[in-house]
């Protein structure tokens, strides 16, 4: 429930202050311009840090007849007013160094002054100041609740700025974006209520009050190159030098410094009095420079995408709240009378989508469905089928909608024996991949009157073939003609490339089925890596099947195909003679490329998983060394692979073969028996900076990632997240 009260809080303060954030945040990108422009203009001097008091006061006195005041301003231009032969006041920029007059200073430019002004109080004087102090406050909120949501998100403080999961375009760059700007916009929030609160009066502004000695001592005179005071302040340290109005002993320099002021005996240097000031007016400063961007043109360009971010913010998040409020249930039929239930896991309403998705074809052949969150999970009189779809949040937590889930699960029984199904939904890329949907299995085998169908199926970034391979798989345990949705099947097609078969090796029962297919780029050209994917959409259905792709060379792809009775696809390309030309996609996948880095890689797969492999032992010519894990049945299996892998391992591509093979002998033996037995090598391969690939069955990576976690565990004293974090685990699994 906590996720969700901060996710509500960040979306009403967003809400309630978006018209003024709005015109706050387009009025701070006009005005960060200001001290950009300010900042290359002549009157800019860059070397306040290696000029004196004394220099400064030297030079002056020199040049001109009469100095009443120099200022030094946050955009580092240095003012003068004196008074000329004539006894006019003239007011100008000077160079420092030369006392040199730059010019006379101008009005600020009027689209500066109008944007000012709105920024300031939307032309609405004290109302509006009030207004624009609260908006800052407001935002301040909302980036506070935002760093929380980050934080839960990427799995606590630890995980802040690991690399961020790319599924959807607003989610990601909203977080990602987030990251680096909240704390600019925090500082922004926290100066702009400062300011208007000082505005206000509720922090009084401070009064600094000298204590004037009243032994005025003109003895003896030394020159301003000798006051001590003077060669020991910096220009960078000083605001304004007021200089003495006549030559009475009690007058006296003021030197106004960023945090005090110091008045000096104009005759000899000494030290009349010295006022630090209040933290107050340190803070009020520092306010003011920081919310300007003045002092800084590095700053000003910070703050500029700062304004530039909170637009986008407002957009995305918008957009998202959006996303989420089409996720809205609609029910034909009440729960009770239904006899297909569907459940749903959501935190950014994504798996709605799919889920509804599935109640509308339920519906389309006439059954009754009902969909719900896990939340309004319930008793069910007429419930024959259960399905749960969900997401995982954070660092394996149930998503905001599912957190009542189990309560409610042992809260409420169901009178009447029912089949179930948990579809899980995430990315690889988190260490914690779908493990609310095992949860959620667990939960329901502990529940009376259940019967589970099948293992939780998991699908990695909302793949719709996935998705669809699910579709299949249920649709024939419940004897259904379920089709895939008319809403997934719309999306945006692929492009498309020609293919011509250069090999291919027909499945056959010593192979287990399997074969080796080789495609070669005919019409067109296309970039492609081994570990991307190769798309081929049936004719028959429109169905969508992806096959991991072997980079042979240049133009040639190989894949490992698993011939199923009514694969319609599979069975197409078995059929397939040399020569023969096939349509297909090729989508990347970035996430599972060979590491170029890596010195030492593990390669883990079983059955048709190899297919990736082959590629990436072919194109590995800069000496990493390789090491191969294969399950399958038995040697026979293994035939389809085993001239290529053995080249492979005699010029070096390769450097050891591991085969584990279930049905060689009594005992069993699994890829991850192998991993068991070379724990301490594979541990050492992760403590260098070594990578770890899989590719295969959920099943075997499921199995693997608990070996390798036991590994770290004993080993490394870490856990596999830590390792998977730093991107030395990469997964493709189906």
């Amino acid at each position: 429930m906590t996720i969700s009260v901060w996710r509500y809080s960040h979306l009403v303060l967003a809400v309630s202050s978006s018209i003024f954030i709005l015109l706050a945040s387009i009025t701070g990108i006009i005005l960060a311009f200001e001290p950009i422009t300010n900042r290359v203009q002549p009157y800019t001097t860059n070397n306040l840090n290696e000029i004196t008091v004394a220099e400064i006061a030297t030079t002056l006195r020199e040049n001109y007849t009469e100095i009443i005041s120099v200022e030094i301003d946050k955009n580092d231009w240095v003012t003068a007013s004196i008074i000329d032969k004539e006894g006019n006041n003239e007011i100008f920029y000077i160079n420092p160094k030369t006392g040199e007059n730059l010019g006379k200073p101008t009005e600020t430019n009027s689209i500066f002054q109008f944007a000012t002004n709105l920024h300031r109080s939307l032309f609405l004087k004290s109302i509006g100041r009030f207004f624009i102090g609260l908006s800052s406050l407001l935002l301040f909120l909302i980036s506070i609740t935002g760093i929380f949501l980050i934080l839960k998100k990427q799995g606590g403080f630890r995980g802040f700025f690991r690399p961020i999961v790319k599924e959807k375009f607003n989610p990601y760059y909203h977080t990602l974006f987030g990251r680096w700007l909240l704390i600019p916009i925090l500082i922004i929030t926290i100066s702009g209520v400062y300011l208007s609160l000082e505005q206000f009066a509720i922090i009084p502004k401070a009064k600094i009050v000298h204590q004037e000695d009243t032994l005025f001592a003109e003895e003896p005179v030394l020159q301003l190159s000798d006051f001590d005071i003077f060669n020991n302040t910096r220009l960078s340290e000083v605001r304004k030098i007021e200089f003495p109005f006549a030559e009475f002993s009690d007058s006296y320099f003021l030197l106004q410094l960023k945090d005090k002021e110091v008045l000096v005996n104009q005759f000899n240097g000494d030290i009349v009095s010295e006022v630090n000031y209040p933290f107050t007016a340190i803070i009020s400063y520092y306010s003011l420079i920081f919310h300007t961007g003045q002092a800084s043109i590095i700053w000003s360009i910070i703050l500029l995408l700062a304004c530039v971010g909170i637009l986008f913010f407002m957009y995305s998040g918008f957009t998202i709240a959006l996303q989420r409020r089409k996720s809205r249930i609609k029910n034909r039929f009440k729960k009770d009378a239904c006899e297909y239930v569907i459940l749903i896991g959501s935190e950014n309403g994504n798996t709605f989508y799919f889920a509804n998705a599935l109640h509308s074809e339920l519906i389309r052949l006439g059954k009754k469905s009902f969909l719900a969150e896990l939340n309004s999970y319930s008793s069910y009189k007429n419930m024959r089928h259960l399905i749960v779809m969900t997401a995982t949040y954070g660092k394996g937590e149930a998503p905001t909608n599912a957190k009542k889930f189990q309560s409610l699960l042992e809260t409420h029984q169901q009178g009447k024996p029912f089949d179930y199904s948990v579809v899980g939904f995430g990315s690889l890329a988190y260490p914690d991949f779908c493990k609310y949907a095992y949860d959620v299995d667990e939960m329901l085998q502990q529940h009376p009157n259940n019967n589970r169908l099948d293992n939780v199926f998991t699908i990695n970034n909302q793949s719709l073939a996935s998705f669809n391979q699910w579709l299949l798989q249920w649709k024939e345990k419940e004897n259904l003609d379920i089709r895939l949705p008319e809403a997934i099947l719309s999306k945006k097609k692929r492009k498309t490339y020609t293919f011509e078969v250069i090999k291919n090796t027909k499945a056959n029962e010593q192979s287990d089925n399997t074969f080796l297919i080789r495609l070669k780029v005919s019409l067109g050209k296309v970039r492609f890596k081994s570990g991307d994917l190769l798309s081929i959409t049936s004719d028959k259905d429109d169905r969508e099947r992806l096959y991991s792709i072997g980079k042979s060379d240049r133009n040639t792809i190989s894949i490992s195909v698993k011939l199923h009775d009514d694969g319609y696809v599979s069975n197409t390309l078995n059929n397939l003679n040399i020569g023969d030309k096939i349509e297909c996609s090729i989508l990347k996948n970035k996430g599972f490329h060979f590491p170029k880095k890596a010195k030492n890689v593990v390669l883990i797969a079983t059955g048709t998983g190899i297919g990736p492999y082959l590629g990436m032992m072919h194109e590995n010519n800069k000496n990493a060394v390789l090491q191969l894990y294969w399950g399958g049945r038995t040697n026979a299996s293994f035939e389809l692979y085993k001239k290529e892998v053995v080249t492979y391992l005699n010029n070096g591509n390769l450097q050891s073969l591991h085969l584990a093979l279930s049905q060689e002998k009594d005992q069993k033996v699994y890829v991850q028996h192998l991993l068991k037995k070379d724990s301490e090598q594979i541990a050492e391969i992760l403590k260098n900076k070594g990578v770890i690939m899989i590719c295969g069955s959920v099943v075997m990576q499921k199995d693997v990632i608990q070996t390798l976690d036991t590994i770290c565990q004993q080993h490394l004293n870490k856990p596999l997240s830590y390792y998977q974090n730093k991107g030395a685990v990469l997964m493709d699994c189906y």
